[in-house]
């Protein structure tokens, strides 16, 4: 194994070092999932940690390790989520000032989060349209004032702050299997993946990307670590471009297996844990639970961990997560409808295109002077996937010239 593994990596000294700060998080058995998966599946809740994710653990292990000149002079991180939450927490526990850079577009309930945990001990700079700008603002900031930087993943301290994750797991469940973890710079797997292999060497690993994001998943096939050109950041807490080389070279020791999942599908397992389990996730959090489907052949009979990453789920956000999930499950179908310019089009549309379980969720002329008869843009809400043929051949039944949206993801973008 990696000299990174055998010689720098102490994960019950970081335990230790840990254990009267964070929460030792609930091991849950889920009824629900384990029926489902005919297996024994448990959730290890980080969304109940007390920044609502793992990050702190990585967070303060780092800066508790710190000299006096470097806890005097201060730190510095990047961040748009949990990991600057993490270190404004162990900034206020310890006592050290911190300046933490964020996206001029980071929600306000990230920014006063940030800014409740660290209570006074530090300041927040917004600046830059993305994360990338963000980051480079603040290195140059770091270098200037003579700090230190907090590196959201590609650390060894962090790295073994996380994987108090792991230990956390043995000592709860120590005959466990299976352990699934959401994958994004990779601090989380490398670090409780290192812990579990070494200490349970047959237990199987798995990790999991978003669809829009795979950048641990690019690294593994090419070798090293790649830098994405774009990425979908919708899935915030694991959208990466580019895994950490500390971390690439672990998972890639210690993960038995690296999928992605649709970020869709990460929406309707949101909504399913909190309708069914009243548990908030993230959608980074989501990311293992996504995966059982994919993963139910392998996991069969076996006692299975998922890890909940975190749970810092913007309200504001489960409109668009709703709609992302009735989008992936084929629930949800967008249209531009051209009417006939006969008397009475619409009526017919309404009364004979559409069925008793379809529902009009969105309706608009697109030509503002052609009302009645000009081009519509329908959004239709349907009860059972299944119905959707039915649907279209009722529309071409009836004489009306659509375009199907959902299969076009330009004009889709452009228009919805």
């Amino acid at each position: 194994m990696d000299t990174v593994t055998d010689n720098h990596l102490d994960f019950e000294a970081a335990y230790a070092r840990l254990k009267d700060v964070v929460k030792h998080t609930p091991l849950e058995y889920n009824r629900g999932l384990s029926e489902k998966y005919e297996c024994e599946i448990y959730l290890k809740r980080e969304d109940l940690q007390i920044v609502r994710s793992y990050k702190l653990r990585g967070a303060y292990n780092m800066i508790s390790r710190l000299t006096d000149e470097q806890m005097s002079r201060g730190v510095v991180c990047a961040s748009a989520g949990n990991h600057a939450q993490g270190v404004a927490f162990s900034c206020k526990k310890l006592g050290t000032k911190g300046v933490i850079f964020m996206p001029e577009i980071t929600p306000k309930q990230k920014v006063k989060q940030t800014e409740m945990f660290g209570a006074g001990n530090v300041e927040l700079v917004l600046t830059g349209d993305t994360f990338d700008d963000c980051l480079r603002e603040a290195l140059i900031y770091t270098e200037a004032n003579g700090m230190t930087f907090i590196p959201p993943f590609d650390n060894e301290q962090i790295i073994e702050g996380q994987g108090t994750v792991g230990v956390e797991i043995l000592d709860d469940l120590l005959d466990v299997e299976v352990v699934i973890m959401p994958v994004g710079g990779g601090g989380l797997a490398a670090g409780a993946g290192t812990y579990l292999k070494q200490n349970k060497p047959g237990i199987i690993l798995i990790g999991v990307e978003p669809d829009g994001a795979p950048s641990m998943m690019t690294a593994l096939k090419d070798g090293s670590p790649v830098t994405l050109g774009t990425i979908d950041r919708f899935v915030d807490g694991a959208a990466v471009k580019r895994v950490g080389e500390k971390t690439f070279l672990l998972c890639k020791e210690v993960l038995d297996d690296m999928l992605t999942v649709p970020e869709g599908k990460v929406c309707t397992t949101i909504l399913k844990l909190y309708n069914e389990d009243a548990i908030v996730v993230e959608p980074a959090g989501a990311l293992s639970v996504t995966a059982l489907d994919a993963l139910k052949d392998q996991i069969k009979g076996k006692k299975v961990v998922c890890v909940i990453s975190g749970g810092n789920n913007d309200i504001d956000r489960m409109q668009e997560i709703k709609e992302k999930s009735l989008l992936y499950e084929g629930l949800k179908h967008y249209f531009i409808v051209r009417f006939p310019q006969r008397p009475g089009a619409l009526k017919l549309f309404v009364n004979s295109v559409l069925s008793p379980g379809d529902d009009i969720t969105r309706f608009e002329f697109i030509k503002k002077n052609s009302k009645e008869n000009g081009p519509a843009l329908v959004g239709i809400e349907l009860k059972y996937a299944e119905d959707y043929p039915a649907l279209l051949h009722r529309m071409e039944e009836h004489r009306f010239e659509v375009i199907e949206l959902n299969r076009d993801q330009t004009l889709f973008e452009y228009l919805v």
